[in-house]
């Protein structure tokens, strides 16, 4: 029920709309279903969107959708989940909710981020949506893969997996201190058995990144997998140039990951 004061600083079409956006606990809504649900033409429908807007009671998301922001919640609003905005960007889910805003949903760290990545193969920009940051990343469609889809409020999302978090976590590691705490959590869920080893190795072995694979085969070669699983991954490196996981050009050569390991460090 919307209280009285609604009456005060709303008109009557505004008074409604809010009053069935409410009842229907709508926290998103576009213009297509104020029109629906309310026959309001276009330009009528332009100003009260413009009245509401400047009363905080919607907030644009991107054209044509607003975040829905009852009364009772009071002039901060009531926020929108944040894994609910991307899905609304890409229709058709070639996208990935990623990287560190995965780390604390998977328990690789304590720590809460500001910025939510989104991965995807057609937008790169920065935007502030709702009072909430996000990074969308444009990558290769190669890289969509090894995904999960959670449900958000009767939302679908596509996050990435456990797996394939653990594997962007080496890639994209600055977020926990840099490769050895991104290192120091992987050898943790490899060993504790927190996550699929056997899957885990199949999505390492089809990572774009090559050094990534390579540290990753070092990795789980230290941790005791054995070769038998490590298979693909050994195969994928098997022909490719000498490289220095640490930048460095001194130390020994492992022949199988072709790499030159320093041990000192």
């Amino acid at each position: 029920m919307v209280p009285i004061i609604t009456s005060l600083i709303l008109g009557p079409i505004e008074t409604g709309i809010v009053a069935r956006l409410t009842y229907e606990k709508k926290s998103i809504v576009t213009a297509a279903e104020l029109d629906q649900l309310f026959n309001l033409a276009p330009e009528d429908r332009k100003q009260v969107v413009f009245r509401l807007k400047r009363k905080k009671i919607l907030s644009p998301i991107k054209r044509g959708v607003y975040a829905f922001s009852p009364l009772e919640a009071g002039p901060e609003g009531t926020g929108v989940d944040e894994l609910l905005i991307p899905p609304l960007f890409f229709p058709e889910k070639i996208y990935y909710i990623g990287y560190s805003t995965m780390f604390n949903y998977y328990g690789f760290t304590e720590q809460l981020f500001q910025t939510v990545y989104v991965l995807n193969t057609t937008i790169s920009m920065d935007r502030v949506i709702c009072g909430l940051s996000y990074k969308f990343l444009k990558i290769s469609e190669k890289r969509i893969y090894g995904l999960e889809t959670i449900k958000v409020k009767d939302t679908d999302v596509s996050v990435s997996s456990k797996e394939r978090t653990l594997i962007d976590l080496l890639y994209f590691n600055k977020p926990v201190g840099g490769i050895s705490g991104a290192v120091e959590i992987f050898i943790d869920f490899v060993k504790n058995k927190k996550c699929n080893i056997t899957r885990l190795t199949e999505y390492a072995t089809l990572f774009p990144n090559i050094t990534t694979r390579k540290r990753i085969g070092l990795l789980l070669e230290r941790i005791g997998i054995s070769d038998n699983i490590l298979k693909p991954l050994i195969k994928s490196v098997e022909k490719s140039a000498i490289s220095s996981l640490e930048g460095l050009r001194r130390g020994r050569l492992n022949k199988k990951w072709r790499v030159i390991v320093n041990d000192s460090r």
